[in-house]
């Protein structure tokens, strides 16, 4: 894939206006609240693996609607006292994998809280899922996830995946192995846009580790690429031509911008230029409206790929510099 967006140095200023509902705050504080009526239930039952320094768990929680979610918990086994905790975010389509997957963040002596989206990890053989979203939606669909529930913001996808988001920091936080005032949020892709989201919605994130955020700046993204999943979008206002203000005002909701311009945390981003998925100018847009203190990783020659295991090099440096200034 050639360079297709806005040259490096117009990325680094760009700084496009933010589409804001004005109840945007209003709508999440609301919808969390609503989320910790249920109880959390949090369970963490002990996975047997001949694994010699990390302990596993099968995790579940209710996330929005109560609805049980699942994940793995792996936390280093030995280390007195609570330790710091990775909440780990996954890419659109992918389920929780593999225990096996996530040992990075123990080897380095964190918890890593993965959790997986609810309804995907049915069409990856390397990453299934056991989640599923028992929500149904009003509005006929394009197939995947993005035009689930578009018509109105409280029906939409997003609302649910996000707020589950949130209530994995809730039972994470639970576990005595957790250091509370060490939380951090991680994804690539989807998992991305989650953690920019859920830094922006729990007080108790510390950090963000964001790689090509997907759901951000979504008008500018169906505009300039034709790959998927930002295509679902497209393919359904082909088809609901009536629909496109009632599409992007429910979208307002969940634009990554929206969530970065509460972003007050420390922040490591990761760009592709070639990034076709998720375009550059998508992912500084989000940046560039980050409050918080950011670095961000520019991958010149790379599309959604990112920065794979040179990315994951970065965020252990990072992390671990941001956890030893406190």
């Amino acid at each position: 894939m050639p360079l297709f967006d806005l040259p490096l140095e117009k990325l680094r200023s760009y700084l496009p206006d933010r589409d804001e509902p004005a109840d945007f705050d209003g709508f999440w504080s609301r919808t969390l609240a609503e989320a910790r009526e249920f109880d959390l239930a949090a369970e963490y039952v002990p996975y047997d693996l001949p694994f010699a320094t990390v302990d596993v768990y099968d995790v579940s929680f209710a996330g929005w609607g109560g609805h049980r979610i699942n994940g793995w918990f792996l936390v280093p086994r030995g280390v007195e006292g609570p330790v710091p905790c990775v909440m780990h975010y996954i890419g659109y389509s992918g389920g929780r994998g593999f225990p096996k997957d996530h040992l990075m963040w123990p080897a380095a002596g964190y918890a890593v809280f993965v959790m997986e989206t609810r309804g995907h990890g049915g069409v990856n053989a390397h990453s299934p899922g056991t989640t599923g979203d028992p929500h149904g939606s009003a509005n006929p669909q394009a197939p995947g996830m993005m035009t689930r529930g578009i018509l109105d913001p409280e029906d939409y996808y997003y609302r649910r995946v996000f707020t589950d988001a949130v209530r994995a920091v809730d039972a994470a936080i639970e576990h005595p192995a957790v250091d509370a005032s060490r939380i951090v949020v991680s994804g690539g892709s989807q998992g991305g846009g989650i953690a920019q989201a859920t830094a922006a919605l729990h007080p108790s994130v510390k950090a963000a580790l964001v790689d090509v955020p997907f759901l951000t700046h979504f008008r500018r993204a169906v505009e300039i690429t034709g790959r998927d999943p930002y295509q679902e979008l497209v393919r359904f206002l082909a088809t609901r031509r009536d629909s496109a203000d009632q599409v992007f005002r429910t979208l307002s909701y969940f634009d990554g911008m929206n969530f970065a311009a509460r972003g007050r945390v420390p922040a490591l981003y990761s760009v592709a230029l070639m990034d076709d998925v998720c375009p550059p100018s998508t992912v500084f847009a989000a940046y560039n409206h980050w409050q918080g203190p950011k670095e961000i990783t520019v991958w010149p020659w790379n599309n959604h790929e990112g920065g794979g295991g040179f990315q994951s090099e970065e965020q252990l440096r990072y992390l671990h510099k941001q956890l030893a200034d406190g």
